[in-house]
């Protein structure tokens, strides 16, 4: 879920065009959700196969990545770790929430009511280890690079941005930010419109760039205090304080610059006790386990596989598969005459 700072962000909408030749870390993960999560039929089933494997992942994987190959982009997938042991009451909970939702999508299902069963389901979504292999496999099939994070993946693929290997991270969660990513580029996985929930109204969609140098300038903080502000609002690792939304706690770590005056004042104001250790978190954060041990190299997509992954184990439609891949092929050609980007 990440860190919920909703209007502090400073937010610049760009299109496909603006990263042209840039390398961008993905997190697989919250890209693969996101993917499970809205690629759905008008009841809420996801995808699937003849044999009842969900494809929602795949068809995400493929068709998004041939769009952003297409216009020049270049994704290097990271896939999470081993998640610290401080994270496992976030997981936990979440298991819970997926239980309470599916039955809520059973009931919305049972009584013809497909938009309420369509929203639960999306809470449903799981990712098993079949799928993290399988959507490997794809992206390797597809000449996508893919590194495996000893730990959490947004970690990992921040890394790469501030270490200036790739451009910024995409993903849909702002705790990049925290680990340090200079740029998080946001709906660069979705395409079209979103509805606002519970009403009839739908809003475009259109990628978006955070910079974090901005972002603290504008906030007059340092990534430490934003740090702090995770903590206080709530992380991928720890619940927030019920109370205390992004401009309390803004207004918190500039009154309270000290992780030790800020679990005093919880504990006093709020009557609060972090239920995960704060000052481990605050350390994963500045401190996370990462790995140098990996090779980003593009090369050419393997028809031969890719039809076998699709179409031979999950029954795409050869056609597109093959239709894509040669869209993708002449464009690639085309931009490599033109501006001689693509070293494949």
């Amino acid at each position: 879920m990440g860190i919920q700072l909703k209007d502090l962000m400073i937010k610049k909408e760009i299109d496909m065009n603006y990263l042209e030749g840039k390398k961008v870390a993905v997190d697989a993960y919250n890209i693969m959700y996101q993917f499970l999560s809205s690629i759905r039929q008008y009841d809420g089933t996801p995808l699937m196969d003849s044999d009842g494997n969900i494809t929602s992942h795949l068809s995400g994987l493929f068709y998004r990545n041939i769009n952003l190959l297409e216009a020049g982009i270049k994704p290097i997938f990271v896939f999470d770790g081993k998640p610290p042991e401080f994270k496992v009451t976030t997981l936990d909970e979440r298991k819970e929430r997926k239980v309470i939702a599916k039955e809520k999508m059973e009931n919305a299902l049972k009584h013809g009511s497909f938009e309420d069963a369509r929203k639960y389901a999306q809470q449903v979504s799981r990712l098993t280890k079949e799928m993290v292999e399988e959507g490997k496999e794809l992206l390797e099939a597809m000449g996508i690079p893919v590194i495996q994070a000893p730990s959490e993946g947004e970690a990992q693929a921040s890394y790469l941005a501030k270490e200036n290997i790739v451009y910024g991270v995409v993903s849909q969660d702002a705790d990049c930010l925290l680990f340090g990513a200079p740029n998080l580029i946001r709906n660069l996985s979705v395409t079209g419109k979103r509805k606002i929930p519970g009403k009839n109204i739908y809003v475009p969609i259109s990628p978006e760039i955070i910079e974090l140098k901005q972002m603290l300038k504008e906030l007059e903080i340092t990534r430490e205090q934003l740090i702090l502000m995770g903590i206080l609002i709530g992380t991928d690792f720890n619940n927030g304080i019920k109370g205390v939304g992004p401009k309390t706690a803004l207004k918190i770590v500039k009154d309270y610059t000290d992780l030790d005056k800020i679990v005093k004042l919880v504990e006093e104001k709020y009557d609060y006790v972090f239920e995960e250790d704060p000052y481990k978190i605050y350390d994963f954060f500045i401190n996370p386990p990462l790995t140098k041990e990996y090779e980003i190299k593009f090369k050419s997509p393997n028809k031969e596989k890719l039809i076998e992954i699709l179409n031979e184990k999950h029954d795409f439609e050869e056609d597109r598969i093959e239709n894509a891949l040669a869209k993708l092929s002449k464009n690639i050609e085309t931009k490599a005459k033109q501006k001689g980007l693509f070293e494949f």
